[in-house]
């Protein structure tokens, strides 16, 4: 099982040691994203993660590259709406030389003027293909409207008038104040060596400071809302959505294993309905998400122009047949074992455990073993799902976003 062990500098370390593999995932987990912005900064979390692939006073961009290749290792990044993820992964022989370049990334980069100007020019082409893609810009787009006025509403990418601006002198107060020790989990899943893993990211993490203070929680009242974008697409893409709790909450896997009953399956109710028995769409699905302080239920679907209203018409459909019904026992217990299938299959790829540990250190300051994740899907009820069942078939709780050619009133297709 993992653990967190909390080194001298207050560093936390996340090791997940699996002998019987020959490879090892290591993530450095910093608690810094769109949420930590404010309005004129908007999007640096994410060009700081871009710009630390940029050189060093060591290495040069394209030596970062072909240095991480000569060793058989795969190196990356990520940003999201609450932090950002350094990792890599490699054989276990090459650890500490592959960590040794993603180290110095972290700890050396120059963010040189010439190279930001350069990297600008990239995230922007990465704006258009957002917009280009109405499947990632209807999921933004629902964002923006659940939670407005709040940090979540923020954008991951920022603007081209926010991104432009941006300094180096930005980018390094910006990881001063950000990138503190406290702030920072590294999560190693695989074979390796703890105590040297331990000492390697001791020493070299150790430049950043030791801690931030706490930021308020910035709570403002939900009206539910709608947004639809007019787009020459070939689709139609519609997202609705409405809030549910954070991270981690003791009601997580009554809500996985409902989305999962409703839109998490070939075999699940709106993919059964909606596309198999009314053939209204391609893609049909429920998923959940979940952050710090809020999180949200969302049900999605690609579909022809002209099917919107006869789709948002099914969906309602299916909430009402489940606040009226409810779920069988049988469903319960094949979404059970779906979901446990789910887990054990992440849990045997030390890239997953990787993430699936790092995250849950990095928010909640915990971890869990198998057994832990497999007894609390076990242990939900009918009486629990009917909880999270009240929570979600309310359709005057949803907020939506609609990209297509049609510029419908999605508020008034909800019936508000």
């Amino acid at each position: 099982m993992a653990t967190i062990k909390t080194l001298k500098c207050g560093l936390r370390m996340v090791l997940d040691e699996i002998p019987s593999v020959q490879s090892v995932a290591a993530g450095i987990w910093v608690r810094a994203g769109c949420v930590n912005e404010e309005e004129r900064l908007s999007g640096i979390s994410h060009f700081i993660e871009h710009m630390m692939f940029k050189g060093t006073a060591r290495r040069t961009a394209r030596q970062i590259a072909a240095d991480t290749d000569a060793l058989g290792a795969q190196m990356n990044a990520f940003t999201s709406k609450e932090y950002t993820c350094y990792y890599v992964r490699s054989l276990s022989a090459s650890l500490d030389k592959v960590c040794e370049i993603l180290l110095d990334m972290l700890t050396n980069s120059l963010f040189d003027p010439e190279e930001m100007e350069r990297e600008k020019k990239v995230v922007m082409e990465e704006m258009k293909m957002v917009q280009d893609t109405p499947e990632d810009l209807v999921h933004d787009l629902l964002y923006e409207e659940l939670f407005k006025g709040e940090p979540l509403h923020n954008s991951i990418l920022g603007t081209p008038e926010s991104l432009g601006p941006i300094t180096h002198d930005d980018i390094v107060s910006y990881i001063g104040r950000e990138y503190t020790l406290d702030n920072i989990v590294v999560s190693v899943s695989g074979n390796f060596d703890a105590e040297q893993v331990c000492g390697m990211f001791e020493e070299k993490l150790s430049v950043f400071s030791g801690s931030k203070p706490a930021a308020p929680d910035v709570a403002v009242p939900y009206v539910p809302s709608c947004v639809t974008r007019v787009k020459d697409i070939e689709q139609s893409h519609l997202v609705i959505g409405t809030r549910t709790f954070e991270f981690a909450h003791p009601d997580a896997y009554a809500l996985t294993l409902l989305s999962n009953i409703l839109g998490g399956t070939m075999s699940s109710r709106l993919f059964q309905t909606i596309r198999e028995e009314k053939g209204l769409a391609y893609t049909v699905y429920s998923s959940i998400a979940s952050h710090d302080t809020r999180g949200l239920f969302s049900i999605s679907a690609g579909i022809a122009h002209e099917k919107v209203e006869d789709t948002v018409q099914a969906i309602r459909e299916e909430l009402e047949k489940l606040a009226a019904d409810g779920i069988t026992e049988r469903e319960l217990q094949t979404s059970k074992e779906q979901v446990k299938g789910s887990l054990i299959f992440g849990l045997e790829n030390t890239s997953s455990r990787m993430v699936s540990n790092g995250k849950r250190a990095l928010l909640r300051n915990r971890v869990r073993s198998q057994e832990e994740a497999l007894r609390a899907v076990d242990a939900v009820t009918m009486d629990d799902v009917t909880r999270m069942i009240r929570m979600v078939s309310d359709l005057s709780t949803y907020s939506g976003a609609l990209v297509g050619r049609r510029d419908l009133d999605l508020q008034t297709l909800l019936g508000r």
